[in-house]
């Protein structure tokens, strides 16, 4: 009797969770015919369907559903496996998966790279950019070794490691360079510019307006800090990026950068990963190579504790 095969559960598992056949196929590096064959070659053996196919978008079965849950169980378990192995060799090398959210990747990666590639030749390092509750799903569903993300996430099968804080800053027309410089509460009643819905970042900042996390008429959405910031460059409102973010985003920018008085708005970027993960010692070494890399950007270090 055919058995499933690692690589069919793989396919499998990346068409659930993209919802989709070609971005499950340009995740795994595959093309999408050879793919949707892998899937109907998997559902033969199994003998029944694990998809229900649309036009735009796939759904699982209730068997499908069945299946994933049991897929997912068996590449985690062969997952740690290989950690295993690779962490009895008690060296930084081989394949890392590691998230990061939008609001740091383009501001850390580019030093942090360098880094990593001079300090540990052999590792592969796979990197995965979205938001904090898609990196969360990844994680949980192995698909990812480790994130870099803003704390806390207070999820009890994480470690967190606080890496660097950061302040927010407050980004007006360059017109406005000399004005007063506004109070928290009265942020809430300026157009204020902010991230779309499902960025960790958005909430941190109606956190420090106080304002109610349901989108007031006067916010308007962007898709990135970048656009945020060429809005305002257009007279269009205000807004807040994150401190690391301000070399990059404005210098094209007709804009100016003010700092709140005290008690500044600011966030704690982390790394997180599974405590089961036997490569625990390993993405430790990774975090110490974060911290010293922002360190360098003249970002506040955070403690070496691991929650």
């Amino acid at each position: 009797m055919a058995t499933p095969t690692l690589k069919q559960l793989r396919y499998f598992e990346a068409v659930a969770r993209h919802g989709h056949f070609g971005h499950a196929a340009e995740t795994c590096a595959i093309s999408q015919p050879a793919l949707s064959m892998q899937i109907k070659e998997l559902e033969a053996t199994l003998g029944a369907p694990l998809f229900e196919r649309g036009p735009r978008h796939v759904r699982l079965t209730g068997f499908g559903e069945e299946v994933l849950a049991r897929s997912r169980d068996i590449l985690r378990a062969v997952d740690d496996l290989q950690e295993m192995a690779r962490a009895a060799q008690d060296e930084v090398s081989g394949r890392m998966r590691l998230g990061v959210i939008p609001t740091v990747a383009p501001y850390l990666l580019p030093a942090l790279m360098g880094r990593l590639m001079a300090s540990y030749p052999g590792l592969d390092l796979r990197v995965r950019e979205t938001v904090t509750p898609r990196l969360l799903q990844e994680m949980e569903a192995g698909a990812l070794d480790a994130a870099i993300v803003a704390l806390p996430i207070s999820e009890p099968a994480l470690a967190e490691v606080p890496l660097f804080t950061e302040e927010f800053v407050l980004v007006r027309p360059a017109a406005e360079a000399g004005a007063p410089i506004p109070r928290a509460e009265t942020l809430r009643e300026m157009r204020l510019l902010l991230l779309e819905e499902g960025h960790c970042f958005r909430d941190q900042a109606l956190s420090f307006c106080a304002a109610p996390a349901a989108r007031p008429r006067e916010l308007l959405d962007g898709s990135s800090l970048s656009t945020l910031v060429q809005m305002v460059g257009a007279g269009m409102g205000v807004t807040l990026i994150p401190e690391m973010a301000v070399p990059v985003e404005t210098r094209s920018a007709d804009v100016s950068i003010a700092h709140f008085q005290t008690p500044r708005p600011q966030r704690t970027i982390g790394m997180i990963w599974r405590k089961t993960s036997p490569l625990a010692c390993r993405f430790q070494r990774i975090a110490d190579t974060v911290r010293d890399t922002a360190q360098a950007l003249n970002l506040t270090t955070a403690e070496n504790t691991a929650a």
